[in-house]
């Protein structure tokens, strides 16, 4: 299934679209000489809704462009059919989408003028009660707003939450890294500073058998100084294996900052040969990317 369409038939986007539908079912009320523009402007607003939900993400100025030509689509529409009444959904739909994408105080004077707009529309156009259809609307606007207001907020909440757990993991990747890096270290001295230095003590004792004459040609003496000295040489390889850190695992780190971000996302590629072995700069690595990130 193509994307775009998939998106369209999200939950919200169908309920939308259903009640734009049934909004239209309510036009064959109208007077027949105006039925045709307004088909056309329901038309032109439906079209708007979805178009700019489309491209809200990829042309942001068009999306925003859009929303602000569906107020004037749904007045017009409401100028031809003041006492219908039900165009004033259209307006509520807008209000709902508005609330989500504008600053609270720039949807809520866009709402209020509105309003007023479609208050003169209806009471121009003979109906009984403007000013309580209106109120009546209003106040559907206002749940409407309400709803995306709260749905934002949580939104927003849940982006930071999974910033911040991102935020956890990379670091908890460093640290684990950074801890295995130290007992590494703490082995290899512990190896160098206790069994070396016993295992030199052997050697000298050894050696100083072999130069007793009553030792001197026993063949297990030759053997034990051979393995000790074999035994040195691996030990200290050993300890060589050991100091020399990989460094930290910044690749696994990066991954798992950008892991709970739906976008944008991160191309990854780390050539094999760096090491960084001071956790400062990793963690100060590990800040730059997450900083790009949260502002893209």
């Amino acid at each position: 299934m193509p994307p775009a369409l998939r998106h369209l038939l999200q939950p919200l986007n169908l309920a939308g679209l259903s009640t734009l539908a049934a909004l239209g079912l309510t036009l064959r009320w109208v007077a027949p000489e105006r039925q045709a523009p307004a088909f056309a402007l329901l038309v032109a607003f439906a079209l708007a809704l979805v178009v700019r939900d489309l491209v809200e993400h990829r042309r942001p100025r068009l999306a925003l462009a859009l929303l602000w030509t569906m107020p004037p689509l749904a007045l017009a529409l409401l100028a031809l059919a003041p006492r219908l009444g039900t165009p004033q959904v259209l307006l509520v739909v807008w209000v709902g989408v508005a609330a989500y994408i504008l600053p609270m105080r720039t949807a809520l004077l866009a709402t209020l003028a509105a309003n007023a707009i479609a208050y003169f529309i209806v009471r121009q156009g003979g109906h009984e009660a403007p000013l309580v259809m209106t109120l009546l609307y209003l106040g559907f606007q206002a749940f409407a707003a309400l709803t995306s207001h709260y749905a934002t907020t949580a939104e927003r909440a849940r982006d930071a939450l999974a910033r911040v757990n991102a935020d956890l993991l990379a670091t908890r990747a460093l640290l684990a890294d950074s801890a295995r890096d130290s007992e590494r270290l703490r082995v290899a001295r512990e190896l160098h500073d206790v069994a070396g230095h016993k295992l030199t003590a052997l050697t000298l004792n050894l050696r100083a058998l072999a130069a007793n004459p009553a030792f001197a040609d026993r063949r297990e003496l030759a053997v034990a100084q051979q393995m000790a000295g074999e035994l040195m040489g691996d030990l200290r390889n050993v300890v060589q294996q050991l100091r020399d850190s990989r460094g930290l695992d910044l690749a696994t780190a990066l991954r798992a900052l950008a892991a709970p971000l739906p976008r944008p996302a991160l191309q990854l590629a780390i050539d094999d040969d760096v090491r960084i072995g001071d956790a400062a700069v990793a963690d100060t690595v590990l800040r730059v990317v997450q900083e790009a990130l949260t502002n893209s």
